[in-house]
């Protein structure tokens, strides 16, 4: 699609009823956009948009009229879908739940660990048995379908369409598009494909090599963990039929996972973790604009898919979905680094305080007679809650806010995300104006903190003039924290 057209839409009304609020991302074939959907009273939703091919069109509405109807907690859920015309052009709808993240934003940051794949795959596995019990198919597993609502995984609904129907799509075959998929037709095998090769990228970055053209075996990366090498190889048989059903995948999975041979030199957090030991956590995906679909940029999220509601599971698929993302034990190091500063800082102020009480003795002898309380030792504010902030001692601020961070996108950050917004503050105490001060590195966070800067609240100024004040947000996995500083 034209490059320009995302720029030419925005704040456009598709059919009167779907504003087109902001560009979320875009395909060759398609183009996203947050909306809403007032009918259920839905302020963020997500609305894709693809040319009307005649041949093709009353095939994919149909899809999406049958993927409507379908209820299951990890498929994106379709709102609408229907005819428009832009720019004296036809096109295509669908309105779906608007996602936070999707798998293609997390991984260009750093790979899955085993055990955060490990914890995904029971509700993709519910999902792919749930349509393949309904001879229907995904279509599209690919990273940026699987996506993040409400912190639950959820596949992409809008590629669904009905098991051995012939392709209805101009796009060309991707890598995530089996080998059987030059003949036209979609099959269950066709998912088990997508899913092996999702996984292989989501363990190493990188996504198997194989040609079209030639038969030989799908190379996988070298750096795959040995647990996962197996089912991935089956998954990616060149012959569909000899590819593992869900019902195989699920039997494997619930299987405990294969421990190493003890060794007396390797340290034990380099073991694999039993049955008994493996973490509860789950993972989810991340914010900018990946695209989506085989034909089109994901769904929904906030930058780029969609999804949909969650709930029942098949047997031995009810752990908990969406947790964490990164191994516990760097967090503990952090906070032992963070402890052990603290330490360093407390000790100095108190070796300050107590130079500065004999300096002054030495000079007022009198004063020295009198006794003093000792010094409190508490630690900073920041050390009890993870929004606790230094602008709280301020006077002059009333109320701070601050951003409410999914639990996925904080997993998602990789040391500490630091926002500056400079806002202007008027007599009453109100912020008239919020601008961020510097380039942000992810614009998840920085609307999040620039929202929340626009909520401060701060006491009546004594004179006539407005005030600007600079508002430091850090963001880290355990939570956030803020600053003010007053410039002028």
């Amino acid at each position: 699609m034209a490059e320009g057209w995302k720029k030419d839409w925005e704040r456009r009304i598709v059919n009167g009823v779907y504003p087109l609020r902001r560009f979320l991302g875009q395909s060759d074939h398609s183009v996203v956009f947050l909306t809403e959907y007032k009918a259920q009273n839905i302020v963020r939703a997500a609305i894709k948009i693809l040319p009307a091919d005649p041949a093709l069109t009353e095939a994919q509405l149909a899809h999406w009229r049958t993927a409507a109807t379908l209820s299951h907690p990890h498929l994106i859920r379709l709102l609408d879908s229907g005819r428009c015309q832009l720019g004296g052009h036809d096109f295509l709808f669908v309105v779906m739940d608007y996602a936070e993240q999707n798998l293609a934003q997390i991984l260009p940051g750093r790979a899955l660990m085993p055990n955060e794949v490990r914890d995904l795959l029971p509700a993709t596995l519910d999902a792919l048995a749930y349509l393949h019990g309904k001879n229907l198919v995904q279509g599209g597993l690919k990273p940026p379908n699987f996506l993040v609502v409400h912190d639950q995984l959820r596949l992409a609904s809008d590629t669904i369409r009905p098991a051995g129907e012939r392709t209805a799509s101009t796009a060309q075959p991707s890598l995530y598009d089996p080998p059987e998929a030059k003949d036209g037709r979609v099959s269950a095998a066709g998912d088990i494909w997508g899913l092996g090769i999702t996984l292989a990228e989501a363990l190493t970055q990188t996504p198997p090599a194989w040609s079209r053209e030639r038969s030989e075996s799908v190379r996988l990366p070298t750096n795959l963990a040995p647990e996962f090498v197996e089912t991935v190889q089956r998954c990616l048989n060149r012959d569909a039929g000899l590819r593992p059903t869900i019902a195989e995948l699920v039997a494997q999975l619930n299987q405990p996972p294969a421990t190493a041979t003890p060794s007396t030199t390797a340290p034990p957090s380099t073991a694999a973790p039993s049955s008994t030991t493996a973490p509860s956590s789950t993972t989810a995906p991340s914010s900018t604009t990946a695209p989506s679909s085989t034909t089109a940029p994901s769904s929904t999220t906030a930058p780029s898919s969609t999804t949909a509601p969650s709930s029942t599971a098949a047997p031995g698929l009810d752990e908990p979905l969406v947790r964490t993302l990164s191994p516990q034990n760097s967090l503990k190091i952090r906070f032992l680094v963070i402890a052990i500063t603290v330490g360093i800082i407390t000790v100095w102020a108190v070796w300050t305080g107590v130079h500065l009480i004999h300096s002054h003795a030495g000079a007022h002898p009198a004063a020295s007679m009198t006794p003093r309380p000792p010094l409190a030792d508490s630690p900073p504010a920041a050390m009890d809650s993870p929004k606790a902030s230094i602008a709280a001692s301020l006077p002059t601020v009333l109320h701070q806010e601050i951003p409410d961070i999914s639990r996925t996108a904080r997993e998602s950050i990789r040391g500490i995300i630091q926002i500056a917004v400079r806002v202007t503050v008027d007599r009453p105490g109100n912020v008239v104006a919020a601008t961020l001060d510097n380039r942000a590195s992810s614009k998840y966070f920085a609307r999040a903190a620039t929202d929340a800067a626009k909520k401060w609240k701060f006491a009546q100024a004594t004179d006539q003039a407005t005030h600007v004040w600079l508002l430091n947000f850090e963001f880290t996995r355990k939570g956030t924290t803020a600053h003010a500083a007053v410039l002028r």
